[in-house]
């Protein structure tokens, strides 16, 4: 990561897993100081998918306004390379009124892309995905990431074989350029971040609390009428389960319930398990910033003691 000057204005980042508490921590925070929102979650882009984003109520958003959230149509795409462009808009017009820029999310992918910038990848084909989903549907994703392992075996060998969406992404780069994504990412580089950072990782030190707090949040997506949530955006766009917007965990499973892959009896189940796992991986990415300082999101007094280090750095 490029490293700013010293009187680059500052901006704060907050990350961590699912269900870790980041949303209300941040609105703690922003009582306290003058800190604006801006959300680092990839679900959370799509209007009309609420209930199983955790997205926040409008009287939520009436207080604490929340830049990034609602961008686009569940038919549509979002990619990091836009992300990061949104952001830096978001943090300049935040900067530009005296406040300071708080972003607040789990996709770890959009932290890393604002930090490091992003490689030249080819751009998206929308024929190219469209077929290689296609040969999904008829040959299992596992068939594709044995084809990825012989065309890019680096890139099959971070990728579990299930990983729809990633091993889409780099059949498509490989098919179009005939090159593997390491080849674009070795030619990376990122144009200088004109922000100081204080980064914190909110950590749970028992995994089990944080399991439990998984297992109530699906419920009560459930009973708010998730289930509901996808019917209405069936209805309403043309939508397909190899898009991103379905591929969010509880979509996801609704989806394959409504298709009558899932019995409905699994369903609560199989949504808490893909969470887990989701935040797991959160939790292995979040490990791999090595200038996060990480947190027990535990601890009680989070939030003033992190008021103080933000009122520290941002006085430097």
């Amino acid at each position: 990561m490029n490293k700013p000057e010293q009187t680059s204005p500052p901006a704060v980042l907050l990350l961590g897993p699912t269900a870790s508490g980041k949303t209300a921590l941040a609105m703690e925070l922003a009582d306290r100081l003058p800190l604006e929102i801006v959300s680092v979650d990839s679900a959370q882009v799509f209007i009309d998918m609420n209930v199983g984003t955790a997205k926040p109520d409008a009287d939520t958003l009436r207080r604490y306004p929340h830049h990034l959230i609602d961008l686009i149509t569940p038919e549509q795409r979002y990619s990091a390379a836009r992300f990061r462009e949104d952001a830096l808009a978001a943090m300049d017009d935040i900067t530009a009124r005296g406040r300071i820029p708080l972003l607040v999310g789990g996709t770890m992918l959009y932290f890393k892309a604002l930090r490091e910038g992003l490689a030249d990848l080819p751009e998206a084909n929308a024929q190219l995905r469209a077929g290689i989903d296609q040969e999904a549907a008829a040959k299992g994703w596992p068939a594709l990431h044995a084809e990825l392992a012989r065309l890019d075996p680096a890139s099959a060998a971070r990728l579990k074989p299930t990983d729809a969406q990633r091993i889409q992404r780099a059949l498509e780069v490989v098919r179009l350029s005939g090159k593997p994504l390491d080849h674009f990412f070795s030619r990376q580089q990122a144009s200088p971040l004109p922000y100081r950072l204080l980064g914190f990782g909110l950590m749970p030190t028992e995994r089990g609390w944080l399991h439990e707090r998984i297992a109530q949040r699906f419920g009560q997506m459930l009973r708010e009428g998730l289930v509901e949530e996808v019917h209405a955006l069936r209805a309403r766009y043309r939508l397909d389960a190899g898009l991103p917007s379905m591929r969010c965990v509880g979509y996801r499973q609704v989806w394959e319930m409504i298709e009558g892959r899932l019995p409905a009896a699994e369903l609560r189940e199989r949504g808490i398990f893909a969470t887990r796992q989701f935040a797991k991986r959160q939790i292995t990415w979040l490990k791999s910033f090595s200038d996060i300082e990480l947190l027990d999101c535990q601890k009680p007094g989070l939030a003033a003691s992190m008021a103080n280090s933000i009122e520290r750095f941002a006085a430097e």
